[in-house]
């Protein structure tokens, strides 16, 4: 006879198996599909991978030519012109928008909603929700910035060509090597596009459900773009994320001005760590039980704003250590430097239009004499009074010619050269060629002056 012996009344259940943590791979596909199902990402994709072509391939084919951007002038020449135009536009309106609708919106989201405790419920790590979330920012953002570039690329290519393009010295660049610069100067933007999507991360974290969080980044790439015009000292200018945005243009002279380049990656990608992890400090620490809760804000004061006021100050004066210029960095010897160049190297160009006799740069022996505000102001720093004298020489030729031209100085080192005569060097937009009238490279053309201190 068998007996069963019954449990003993009140005795403990047995206990559950610890509960997983959903893995991070798992959090990620499941951020991925939620931000990518939102209508505004939906509508952002394509416009970005579809539009840049459609505006690069309609603009190549006007008459008139956005020349106040650079290297606009140069869009019915080579189709490598398009992206470059793109990412001029981009990183003053485009990129900061789109950290705002990605990044800036990630975390608020689910504060408007009012899903945490469900999702904090279904994964039970926090850490593991701010990866997530942050790694599926990141993918989208960078399928975005992948629009961009390469819409803006074919556009110009199928419409215009794959010509070579006359860089900001004068000097023409093979397609082949106007390709990798062109690559490497929208990678160089993915820097600062990073430091504004952090900022985005930031702000969606500390400020919850306030719209303010969704402007943060615009509003951030604004202030850095005003700031960028103001007459601030070069140390100031290099130490701020924006300044990447337009440093690329350092790539297209020769040699190369990677100094201002590098240290505007450098900085921003310092911006983007340190932005991030003041985001994960402030997420791991919040109160999720609170449905009403709108962010903190002595802890976003404390926590957001001070230690980045704090970096821009230790970077400020990290730069101004490391690089000997002081003040603007546009000085005289420069301009009349940099602008001797140009000129050299598109007076070769014209040369080829008009089938003359070719000549060098070492023949000409360009040199340049500008005075600002006819020498009766400081002779540097940013404006569009400066104006200057090319001289030059030909091989068997006595008399030295000259040329006129009327400068605009922006803050940044880059310039537009007007010229003002003779007509038949630089007086008329035109030139007159065997085959017909052909644009003249020496009318109006855009240089650059180096901030830094080279010597």
């Amino acid at each position: 006879m068998t007996v069963t012996t019954a449990p003993a009344t009140g005795s403990a259940p047995a206990a559950p198996s610890a509960a997983r943590r959903v893995p991070v791979s798992r959090g990620y596909r499941f951020e991925l599909v939620k931000l990518v199902s939102r209508w505004r990402i939906r509508l952002l994709v394509p416009a970005c991978w579809i539009a840049p072509a459609l505006f690069v391939a309609g603009v190549s084919e006007q008459s008139t030519l956005p020349a106040d951007t650079l290297f606009g002038r140069w869009m019915h020449a080579t189709g490598w012109a398009g992206p470059l135009v793109m990412l001029g536009f981009a990183g003053t309106w485009a990129l900061p928008l789109l950290t705002s609708v990605v990044a800036g919106d990630v975390f608020a989201a689910e504060d408007r909603l009012g899903t945490w405790r469900h999702l904090l419920v279904a994964v039970r790590s926090p850490a593991r929700i701010f990866l997530a979330k942050s790694l599926a920012s990141l993918t989208v953002i960078l399928l975005l910035v992948a629009g961009l570039a390469v819409s803006s690329t074919l556009g110009g290519l199928l419409a215009v060509g794959d010509q070579p393009l006359v860089g900001l010295d004068g000097h023409l660049l093979a397609p082949g090597d106007t390709a990798v610069r062109v690559l490497l100067a929208w990678a160089a933007a993915l820097a600062p596009t990073l430091s504004l999507a952090a900022i985005g991360l930031l702000g969606s974290v500390a400020l919850g459900r306030s719209p303010m969080g969704l402007l943060l980044p615009p509003v951030v790439a604004l202030a850095m773009s005003v700031a960028q015009m103001l007459p601030l000292p070069v140390a100031v200018r290099l130490a701020l994320p924006g300044y990447a945005y337009i440093s690329w243009n350092g790539l297209f002279t020769s040699p190369t001005q990677l100094a201002p380049l590098l240290t505007g990656v450098t900085v921003s990608l310092v911006w983007a760590v340190l932005a991030t992890a003041l985001a994960y400090a402030l997420f791991v620490r919040r109160d999720f039980t609170n449905p009403a809760y709108d962010g903190s804000g002595r802890r976003a004061l404390t926590l957001g704003v001070l230690p980045l006021a704090a970096l821009t100050a230790v970077t400020v004066g990290a730069v101004a250590v490391a690089t000997p210029s002081t003040g603007s960095g546009i000085r005289q010897d420069k301009v009349q430097k940099s602008l001797a160049t140009v000129f050299a190297h598109l007076y070769r160009l014209q040369t080829q239009e008009l089938h003359r006799p070719a000549v060098t740069e070492t023949q000409l022996g360009a040199t340049a004499a500008c005075t600002k505000s006819d020498g009766q102001a400081a002779q540097e720093g940013a404006g569009n009074d400066w104006r200057c004298v090319v001289s030059w020489h030909l091989p068997g030729v006595p008399v030295t010619g000259t040329a006129v031209y009327q400068l605009d100085i922006t803050s940044d080192g880059r310039f537009v050269a007007d010229g003002d005569g003779p007509k038949e060097v630089n007086g008329y937009f035109l030139v007159r060629t065997s085959t017909g009238d052909a644009p003249n490279p020496l009318w109006q053309f855009d240089g650059n002056v180096d901030l830094l201190d080279t010597q």
